[in-house]
């Protein structure tokens, strides 16, 4: 059976809107890998607004590819320690 497509991309967003709020630069200020980290999380919030406004706009299809993206930038950016995130739990890969 498919997924719902309206449930799916609130459960999405959801996600990406909790990692978010979860992920918390690691490197100190002043490196290079903290200014990649701060890049990271401002394309995660503005895919994550962007997701918004494309379900404002009755494009669920779109929305759903928005937020999936921001969560990619931030789980990719956990991976490689750009940053701390909980370990256990269902926001980010282990």
């Amino acid at each position: 059976m498919a997924a719902d497509l309206d449930e799916k991309t609130d459960r999405y967003e959801g996600l990406l809107a909790e990692a978010v709020d979860a992920a918390e630069i690691a490197p100190p200020e002043g490196t290079p890998m903290h200014d990649g980290a701060v890049d990271c999380a401002e394309m995660a919030r503005s895919y994550l607004e962007d997701g918004r406004h494309f379900r404002e706009n009755d494009d669920p299809v779109n929305a759903l590819a928005a937020f999936s993206y921001g969560h990619a930038w931030l789980d990719a950016g956990a991976r490689i320690g750009l940053f701390d995130v909980p370990e256990a739990g269902h926001l980010f890969t282990q």
